[in-house]
């Protein structure tokens, strides 16, 4: 076309055969899975946080981060199975240890995982909870012999468990097909860690004495920073792609999410020994965790809906010259 002349042909929609995604919808529910990628963030970085706290000597801190990662792999664990319909098929995944599958590793993963956190918050609470045939065994002079230090060692675990449990479900969300996750595998890792440590934050905040609780508030700020900054290079970065973030009802989830992890961590650095501070902190913070989850998991459906967001990247790839390939569906 010459300089100066008008395009006499509309540019074109993308559609596809009898208007019908090119690719499949996410097939994850609300609110199993959104709830479980929390959850399972939580724990992990939990766990973290119980073994830097039995390292420095903060015994009361790293009780309530060892009950935090055990709660959270639990309830986890329980999301997880509601979401596959029956308990049987999580079993079933640990029959296979593939390690090309994100869904394999992160099945055997989950499984390691919440036995250390089970059996290192076993090992704090077993001299401080009420008598009861639970407390019997663990007070058993044969199981109280060995339990602290089986308990220091299942946290010290940790450390390597707890930091894949708070990422790995971004590689979970990235290694599919659906255009908003697997165009954000740089940022997701990152956003999904910022907003563990967040959570975890609030959940030691909250359930720690003030004068114990300074890391688990330095950790909420910077987790709350991170999670920030990591969604705004993410949405910026996308460009087109980056579009399910911002509008309908994942733009709706998302700017909530990033107002109430904005404001939460502002409230941790200003609560000083304000327990209503505090007390909104926390809650602000697992808010802004939870729709980021919702936000996200939104996004994606979107995106496979509309077959701009698969057909333009691809164009622009091959314009490139790069092959325009994408991964297998979710």
């Amino acid at each position: 076309m010459r300089r100066g002349e008008e395009a006499m042909v509309p540019e074109a929609e993308f559609r596809s055969y009898y208007g019908q995604p090119i690719i499949k919808s996410p097939v994850w529910h609300e609110p199993h899975m959104p709830v479980y990628l929390y959850l399972g963030g939580l724990s992990g970085t939990a766990s973290t946080m119980a073994a830097a706290a039995r390292i420095a000597g903060n015994d009361r801190l790293a009780l309530t981060a060892r009950v935090t990662a055990a709660l959270g792999a639990a309830a986890g664990a329980g999301f997880l199975v509601a979401e596959l319909g029956r308990p049987e098929r999580f079993l079933n995944m640990l029959r296979v240890f593939k390690p090309t599958s994100p869904m394999s590793m992160g099945s055997w993963l989950l499984a390691v995982h919440s036995g250390l956190t089970a059996l290192a918050a076993a090992s704090a609470l077993g001299p401080v909870l009420p008598p009861s045939p639970v407390t019997a065994v663990l007070r058993a002079p044969a199981v109280a012999s060995v339990l602290p230090a089986a308990g220091d060692a299942a946290v010290m675990a940790t450390v390597l468990t707890g930091p894949l449990m708070s990422t790995y479900t971004a590689v979970l969300l990235a290694d599919t097909a659906v255009p908003a996750w697997h165009e954000a595998h740089r940022e997701l890792p990152f956003l999904f860690a910022g907003s563990a440590l967040a959570s975890a934050g609030a959940a030691g905040m909250l359930a720690t004495p003030h004068a114990q609780a300074a890391p688990a508030r330095a950790a909420a700020v910077l987790g709350a920073v991170v999670e920030t900054v990591a969604g705004a290079v993410m949405e910026r970065r996308l460009g087109l792609v980056g579009e399910p973030y911002r509008q309908g009802k994942a733009g709706r989830r998302m700017r909530l999410a990033r107002a109430l992890t904005v404001g939460g961590g502002l409230l941790a650095v200003v609560a000083g020994r304000s327990r209503v501070l505090t007390g909104l902190s926390g809650a602000a913070l697992t808010a802004g965790a939870l729709c980021t989850r919702f936000g996200l998991l939104e996004a994606g459906r979107a995106s496979a809906a509309d077959p701009k967001y698969t057909v333009v990247p691809q164009r622009r790839r091959l314009d490139a010259g790069r092959p325009a390939s994408v991964p297998a569906g979710p």
